[in-house]
């Protein structure tokens, strides 16, 4: 039987509250989930209820404080997220793991179109007509997010929070990756690039790609998603 692309077994998280005389908050228990290639699934329930939460498990920014995160690689071999070394966890965030945000990490002095073209240069290994492509492929991504060119060579930290997250999504979604987790991605988008961001994520999930998201806005949600999870059912009341 083929095993799935991502599958969490028991993952549970609590967080410890220092600054309230160590008050344990727990906010996820006991979450069994299983994604395939192709899926869209779609994190549900009120605010509050951890969506965000498993999203930065499954990208390793916090760790399980229990179970396990197992993703399969593309030697078909399984690797386990919740103990990852760093370097590990680098190497899957640049060739597996694509994470779409409602921020952009502003690099200074650097330009929107290189910030965009950035996740391809890395591959280019300093080869001057991959490098150009790259940029070339920025370039393509920008036009379609409607950023105009006259940006493009501009440093994107004075740029409106749509503009920044039009960038953000770019080049988060520029190469593509097995496992695309989207947090909120079309938050402060108006429709026209909503309607656009829609496509590229209906796009990556129809070549294989599966994603993990979680939408503010609910006719998003339902255009994309194939599969809908309540994390009401993983919410332990402390």
């Amino acid at each position: 039987m083929t095993k799935p692309l991502l599958e969490l077994s028991h993952v549970a998280k609590s967080f410890t509250l220092h600054n309230q005389n160590g008050v344990i908050l727990n906010v996820l228990e006991d979450v069994n989930l299983s994604v395939d290639s192709g899926e869209c699934v779609l994190l549900d329930g009120p605010s509050g209820m951890g969506k965000s939460t498993l999203l930065k498990l499954i990208y390793a920014n916090y760790r399980a404080t229990l179970g396990n995160i197992f993703l399969k690689q593309q030697d078909q071999s399984r690797i386990d997220l919740t103990c990852a070394s760093a370097r590990e966890l680098l190497e899957l965030r640049k060739t597996t793991i694509g994470y779409v945000s409602q921020f952009l990490r502003v690099i200074p002095r650097v330009s929107a179109l290189d910030i965009v073209a950035e996740p391809l240069i890395e591959d280019a290994k300093n080869d001057p007509e991959l490098i150009r492509q790259a940029r070339e492929q920025a370039a393509q991504w920008l036009t379609r997010l409607h950023i105009p060119q006259r940006l493009w060579e501009l440093p994107p930290a004075t740029f409106s929070g749509g503009e920044q997250q039009r960038i953000n999504i770019a080049r988060s979604m520029i190469k593509p990756r097995a496992l695309l987790l989207l947090d909120e991605p079309t938050a402060s988008l108006d429709p026209v690039n909503t309607q656009t961001v829609i496509e590229m994520i209906k796009e990556s999930v129809a070549a294989g790609a599966a994603a993990i998201g979680i939408f503010h806005d609910q006719q998003v949600g339902d255009r994309v998603a194939t599969r809908r999870i309540n994390l009401s059912s993983f919410r332990k009341e402390a």
